[in-house]
């Protein structure tokens, strides 16, 4: 019996007690089925295309043979590509255009949609909530392109923002709004903001929702209104779904996006519009650097990667959260 007891409750006994992961897979392997697709797309679609990374390395030239020939008998240049970056007067501009626009939009963009979440959670009719939250995310499948046109339109000589500053004797003559590069950053963070703000919104309405409803009766009955409410009992409960997504915007800092910057610059403002995304497709491919544009991507793609390594380390040490 003693002996059948330590057989079957090593854990208890101290043992170190592991299961059949095999065992334990062939019992699930249907779910496994299931991801199957989604796994093989992942290796097809974002680890297939990694290989293409060592044109960073090299000076690629397209010519009439096919292109794996091309590509791996091109002259290996080493870290030529990333020197020349550096090392050329463009990289200070298009660094200091990318940050800048990367931190006003997460300075405006971040709050905003946490802000609209309690305002919307806050709302008391139904169908009032509803419209709003429909009206708010709906910008976000608007197309860039259409989204664009709305803003040069507003923004015109003759468009909305110019009628209203004129009629209110705040300016005597419409400004060129696009045409000014100290506002372009501004333009195109509040662009964004207005664009995703909605979205972004859900995944907080979606942590609300999952709030325990005891903790606000527990506040109410110790005397706190609805603003004291929020402060110290909804704000508390998104802390985790906020550190999780400020990690993950903090990678994308140096991703300041290419369709809004593309289509809303112009020669005007472009010292301060050229953001790391539209000078690597114009170089890599309007100018046909390729390998060149490869290195800028790549150098874009490290830094984002040890922008998160470091941030989710920090965030474990301090909060206790992290992404893993």
């Amino acid at each position: 019996m003693e002996a059948y007891v330590n057989k079957q409750q090593p854990s208890a006994l101290g043992g170190n007690f592991k299961p059949n992961k095999w065992r334990k897979m062939k019992q699930q392997k249907y779910l496994y089925f299931m991801i199957l697709p989604a796994l093989v797309c992942t290796l097809i679609f974002s680890y297939g295309p990694m290989f293409g990374l060592y044109m960073s390395f090299i000076n690629y030239s397209p010519g009439g043979g096919s292109f794996f020939h091309q590509f791996f008998h091109s002259k290996f240049v080493g870290f030529q590509w990333f020197e020349y970056f550096f090392t050329n007067g463009d990289f200070y501009t298009v660094m200091r255009n990318t940050l800048a626009q990367s931190m006003l939009s997460l300075l405006i963009g971040f709050p905003a949609p946490i802000i609209l979440a309690i305002m919307i959670n806050e709302v008391g009719r139904g169908w009032f909530k509803r419209t709003v939250q429909t009206v708010s995310y709906l910008p976000h499948f608007v197309s860039w392109v259409i989204a664009a046109n709305i803003i040069v339109t507003v923004l015109s000589s003759e468009g909305v923002i110019n009628q209203i500053l004129m009629s209110l004797h705040l300016t005597e003559k419409p400004i060129t709004f696009l045409q000014n590069g100290h506002m372009f950053w501004c333009i195109i963070a509040f662009s964004n903001t207005w664009k995703d703000m909605g979205f972004n919104a859900i995944i907080y309405l979606a942590a609300i929702a999952g709030i325990n409803p005891e903790l606000y009766e527990a506040a109410r009955v110790d005397g706190a209104n609805r603003l004291r409410q929020m402060w110290n009992v909804t704000l508390p409960s998104l802390k985790p779904t906020i550190v999780i997504l400020s990690i993950l915007a903090v990678g994308n800092v140096l991703n300041a996006g290419f369709d809004q910057q593309y289509l809303l610059q112009n020669t005007t403002v472009l010292q301060y519009s050229d953001v790391i995304d539209t000078y690597t497709y114009r170089y890599g491919l309007q100018n046909g650097m390729f390998s060149y544009g490869a290195a800028v991507g790549l150098f874009k793609s490290v830094i984002s990667f040890v922008l998160v390594v470091l941030v989710n380390a920090w965030s474990k040490k301090v909060n206790q959260q992290s992404l893993y």
